[in-house]
């Protein structure tokens, strides 16, 4: 039996043939058709101008950019995410401001938002941003978070690097802030092998983002510059990969949920085991399953899941560890905190590979079964117990 990882990239057969135009074209760098195709496919898919780049921290990193954010600068942003949603605001010099998660969605809680925002308002200081994330396949409840951001005159930017494919009451995640970011790290829904796009509905904040990408060259042959750059642009060759990922990226979409459903009907039953809640809102893609185990309830705690996954060679993760439990980030104002530390000492990721096989999900499910001593049910094939669910969940279409 060989390793089940976490999450492997799933190639939809174009691929490889925009990959050999780009070859054959000799446009192998930061330019070209393949760029130029990706580019155009993705913003009309969500609806609004996109630039391609070389990870979703450089979309990030730009987009802060893009809205001003400099030293003395505060950005709110979710604490409970991954370290790369924080980091580009210390790039600019600027102070993170950690809001806590809601338990209903696992998202950026709109009443701890209103809280971070009423407060810096009485100070007559309101932030230079809001960064919402959108976690493991799901938007954060976006109504009310843009309320909040309107009212209070701040721009919103979107952290949307798990979310791709996700919906919001019909429409794209990434389609609602003033600027989106995204990524296609090997491990995500589809994958450039590397890489990221910035979006807005400015097309001249795009325009800005792709010339920043370039090392802020200006144009004529000399190599002349008159503003700070950086090397973020995408190349034409990963661009090609994701033209082809792109074609695919619905299947994936329906593949993720099926994983997750035959998850949801093999393990439910089980004392204490809770599955990341599924927002009425939208479309989840459960880019990666995720649950949460009460020790007193289960019979086994997170980390005696995730070594008994180990020793049989299965890759699993605990939930993202949050920003104010980082050594690097907990100095930092917060509100709240406390639903974010709950999720990580007690939640798990499971292997949620849109190519994982039915009998690699079994291994999976029979050691989760084995090891929460308290369950009684016998463990069932992911065939059987999953075949209804994963079956309405193929049949849902998502937005985009």
């Amino acid at each position: 039996m060989g390793r089940v990882h976490l999450s492997v990239p799933h190639m939809g057969g174009r691929e490889e043939g925009y990959v050999r135009e780009a070859f054959a074209s000799n446009w192998l760098s930061s330019v070209g058709p393949q760029l130029d195709a990706f580019e155009r496919a993705f913003g009309e898919r969500l609806g609004r101008p996109a630039v391609a780049l070389a990870s979703g921290t450089a979309a990030i990193h730009l987009g802060l950019r893009l809205l001003g954010v400099g030293p003395g600068d505060e950005v709110i942003v979710s604490d409970f995410t991954f370290v790369a949603s924080v980091n580009p605001i210390l790039y600019l010099g600027a102070t993170p401001v950690f809001v806590d998660s809601e338990p209903g969605s696992w998202m950026m809680s709109p009443a701890l938002l209103e809280e971070a925002l009423a407060e810096r308002g009485r100070r007559g200081r309101p932030p230079r941003a809001v960064v919402v994330v959108h976690l493991y396949g799901q938007c954060a409840d976006l109504d009310p978070i843009a309320a909040l951001c309107r009212a209070h005159g701040v721009p919103l930017l979107e952290d949307a690097a798990e979310a791709l494919g996700a919906s919001y009451r019909g429409r794209p995640a990434g389609s609602f802030g003033d600027l989106a970011a995204f990524s296609f790290n090997g491990n995500k829904i589809i994958t450039t092998t590397g890489g990221g796009v910035l979006a807005s509905p400015r097309a001249d904040w795009i325009d800005k983002a792709r010339y920043w990408s370039t090392q802020a060259r200006e144009p004529g042959p000399a190599y002349h510059h008159v503003e700070v750059g950086y090397n973020y642009r995408m190349s034409n060759v990963l661009a090609a990969i994701g033209r082809g990922q792109l074609e695919v990226l619905d299947e994936r979409v329906r593949q993720r949920r099926a994983v997750e459903a035959r998850y949801r009907a093999a393990l439910s039953d089980l004392p204490g085991v809770e599955f990341m809640p599924e927002a009425a809102y939208g479309l989840h893609t459960h880019w990666l399953t995720c649950l949460t185990l009460d020790p007193a309830r289960a019979g086994a705690t997170r980390d005696e899941v995730l070594a008994a996954l180990a020793a049989e060679d299965i890759e699993a993760r605990p939930l993202w560890k949050p920003m104010h439990l980082q050594p690097l980030h907990a100095h930092w104002p917060r509100h709240g905190g406390e639903v974010s530390a709950g999720l990580f000492a007690r939640g798990l990721c499971l292997p949620s590979s849109s190519s994982l096989t039915l009998a690699d999900q079994h291994r999976v499910i029979e050691v989760v079964r084995r090891t929460a001593r308290r369950a009684a049910a016998p463990a069932r094939a992911p065939a059987e117990a999953g075949v209804a669910f994963a079956g309405a969940a193929a049949a849902v279409a998502p937005a985009g």
